[in-house]
Parts: structure tokens; C-alpha cells; sequence
């Protein structure tokens, strides 16, 4: 009898160790939390609730003296959290993790330490080289949190903040117009007998949603033009109801700036916004009117609009008011700084409960696409493309 050919070696054969799951370390998080020194920026990343909740989980806190301040948080409320309070900027950057709004500037990383992980916002196109340079130099871990994406794939910061501008930005021409000086003395609300103001709102983004949520919520007549059929279609749906909505052609959208009271610029692009108001549509506007350019951190979708700051907003271009604030949810720092918590404080607990930043982007790829560079190695493609660097895949950085 032939002998039979097994497709096994003997050493296959042969009895294995049995492969079990290595548990997870917790891991101690000693955060620090400076001062925000960016022009007209109030907000703070953490809140003192979000605070107690790092703190009883097993993390320290370092947050610089009034730092909360100017979004309502006092010294007294981070240390009643837990926190511990310095006047020390140093000492606050020197922690091994450092949160915070905006990017840090030159001058605030040199006073990091090599090896640190900074948390913070990217703001890719205000950015120079020599940022990316001082962070290879320290071998800097850095995340991003307008990359970070969640469980559906969407972007929890970028979604959150568009919302607060979407919702600001109607405010904002409300009060515009209420104003003595400027303003045609018109109110949003549906009073009977008062035609209602009139909106128009280009681009069915978030941005563009909020805001005509918000504005129909006031009794406004809304229209909403966007070039995607299914961008429309979708804020149709989450608004719950019919209205005004068409693509972005010349003629339609004029004779709804013609008639407008407030128009609303929710317009992105890749690198920058499409300038789909020009000059001549504007000055054919009524005098008096509003216009909020929500695009104008890209340049602007309105071709008359003008960079402004919180101090002095508006300026005035062919009879209308023009709104060019690039950092609109900077003028609601504690509900801005409340929402930024919420987003930031489940990662830092799933860091801990990993035992540190490597671990939880080995198990969380949303938070992995936030990193932008790994121990002074640029990870992010974007990045790359966008100042002509060269990268490299993160997966091939961590195992």
C-alpha cells in the first residue's frame, strides 16, 4: 500500500503554543493645557468637567493660569477639577502631552520638549515649511484634530465647528441689521403683517444647513443654492421639510441676491473657495444688505469680501455690509471650547486605556488619520502635496 502524502511538514504537525491577546496597559496621561496667544483666540480645549473626568480616570492636568478665562473658566473651576494651575508657560509645554487650539508657533515650540505629542489644529493653509521643520527637529509626535475621522468616516471637529458658524452666521446678520449705524434696521422673526427677511444661503453643507436651519427657525424665507444634487437633497431632509433650492446658475442666483437681505457664503473648495459672487452681482444687491462669508478662511466665495477680526467686522463694498471674520466660532468661546471637549475628551480616555497615543492608533484608524507626523517623521499626504515634502505611511511606522 502506498504510503499517503501528508500536505503537512512533521514540524506542522507537531503541537504549537497556544497565541492568547496581550491585555491592554492603562496608561498614565500628564497633559498640559497652555494659554492661547493666537490674535482674538478665547477658546480652551477642555473643559473643567472634561478635567474631573481625565483626572479621576488616572491623569494629570497642567493647565497655565487663565487660560479658561476668556471662555468663562476660571482658575478655581480647573482646580476644584483636579487640575494643577502655573504661571509657568515652560512647565506647561514641557509636558509629555500638549493640547491645544490653535498650532503652536515657533517661538512655543522651542520651549517643547523632544519627543512630545502635541494635539492641536493643523490650519494647513496658513501654515509655512519652517513649522514642519521645527517638528522633525524634536522628533514631534503631532495630531490634527480637523483630520480625525469617526466611526461613519465623517470629521467630528470639522462637523461640530461648521455647525456653530452655520448657526453664528445668521446671528451675526441679525444683529447686523439691528445695528443703528449700518444696518437697514430689519429684524428676523415672522411678524404678522411683515413680509420676512430673505436669505440666501450658497452651499448645502453643514455650514450651509445650520444656517438655514437657524434662519427658518426665525421666520426667514431661505434659499439654498449648491452645485450637488445630493447635497441638497440631504439638507431637505435633515431640515425636514421643502424649500427654495437650486444649482449654483448665474441667472437664478442673481435674481435672489437682487432680492435678498442677507446672503450667506458656505462655499469650500480644494485648496480655495470658487468665487461664485462677483462684483457686478454684488453691487446689484440692495443697499443695506448683508453679506456673511463664512468661506473666507479660503479665500472667499463673494469677490468684494475682505479679511476682518472680531474688533472691527464688517466693511462696506458697492452699498452692502460685508462680514469677513475668518474665525467665526472664536466669538463663542464656551460653547465652541464646550463642543471641542466633548470631542477631544473620549480620545484622550481611549489613550489611556491603551496605554498611550502608538496603541490607540493601532486600534482606532480615525485617529490614526489625524496624525500628521510621527517622532519627526511627516506621515500625512496632504501635507506632503501641499508644500512638496516628502512622507511616509504611517502603517509602515507602527505595526
Amino acid at each position: 500500500m502506498a504510503e499517503q502524502l501528508s500536505p503537512f511538514t512533521k514540524a506542522e504537525l507537531l503541537p504549537q503554543e497556544e497565541k492568547l491577546e496581550i491585555a491592554q496597559e492603562h496608561g498614565e496621561l500628564f497633559i498640559g493645557i497652555p494659554k492661547e496667544v493666537y490674535f482674538q483666540e478665547r477658546r480652551i480645549c477642555l473643559t473643567p468637567d472634561a478635567v474631573g473626568a481625565l483626572v479621576s480616570n488616572g491623569h494629570k492636568v497642567l493647565i497655565e493660569s487663565q487660560a479658561g478665562e476668556q471662555a468663562s473658566f476660571s482658575d478655581k473651576d480647573y482646580s476644584e477639577a483636579g487640575a494643577s494651575i502655573t504661571n509657568d508657560t515652560k512647565k506647561v509645554f514641557g509636558c509629555p502631552i500638549v493640547l491645544k487650539v490653535e498650532p503652536p508657533t515657533l517661538d512655543e515650540l522651542e520651549m517643547v520638549n523632544p519627543n512630545t505629542i502635541i494635539i492641536s489644529a493643523l490650519q494647513l493653509k496658513t501654515q509655512q515649511a519652517s513649522y514642519f521643520k521645527a517638528l522633525a527637529k524634536k522628533k514631534i509626535t503631532a495630531l490634527a484634530f480637523e483630520f480625525i475621522k469617526d466611526q461613519d468616516g465623517a470629521y467630528p471637529a470639522v462637523r461640530a465647528l461648521s455647525e456653530i458658524a452655520g448657526t453664528a452666521s445668521v446671528l451675526i446678520a441679525s444683529e447686523i441689521m439691528a445695528n443703528d449705524k449700518q444696518g437697514n434696521g430689519m429684524m428676523f422673526g415672522n411678524i404678522s403683517g411683515v413680509p420676512p427677511v430673505e436669505v440666501v444661503v450658497i452651499g448645502a453643507g453643514t455650514v450651509g444647513e445650520f444656517a438655514a436651519r437657524s434662519a427658518i427657525g426665525l421666520g426667514a424665507n431661505v434659499k439654498v443654492f449648491d452645485n450637488s444634487l445630493t447635497r441638497l437633497r440631504i439638507l431637505q431632509t435633515n431640515l425636514g421639510r421643502t424649500l427654495y433650492t437650486s444649482t449654483i446658475q448665474p441667472k437664478y442666483l442673481l435674481k435672489a441676491l437682487k432680492r435678498c437681505d442677507v446672503a450667506i457664503g458656505a462655499v469650500r473648495g480644494k485648496n480655495r473657495s470658487p468665487v461664485v459672487v462677483n462684483r457686478d452681482m454684488v453691487a446689484a444687491m440692495k443697499p443695506g444688505a448683508v453679506i456673511i462669508d463664512v468661506s473666507i478662511d479660503m479665500g472667499g466665495c463673494f469677490e468684494t469680501t475682505e479679511v476682518t477680526n472680531h474688533d472691527k467686522p464688517t466693511v462696506v463694498q458697492e452699498g452692502v455690509i460685508h462680514y469677513g471674520v475668518p474665525n467665526i466660532p472664536a466669538r463663542y468661546p464656551k460653547t465652541s471650547s464646550i463642543s471641542i471637549s466633548n470631542i477631544f475628551t473620549p480620545y484622550l480616555l481611549q489613550m489611556g486605556e491603551c496605554g498611550g497615543l502608538e496603541n490607540a492608533i493601532r486600534f482606532d484608524s480615525g485617529l490614526k488619520n489625524g496624525l500628521y507626523f510621527y517622532r519627526g517623521i511627516l506621515t500625512n499626504k496632504s501635507v506632503a502635496d501641499w508644500f512638496d515634502m516628502k512622507y511616509s505611511d504611517i502603517n509602515l511606522l507602527i505595526f
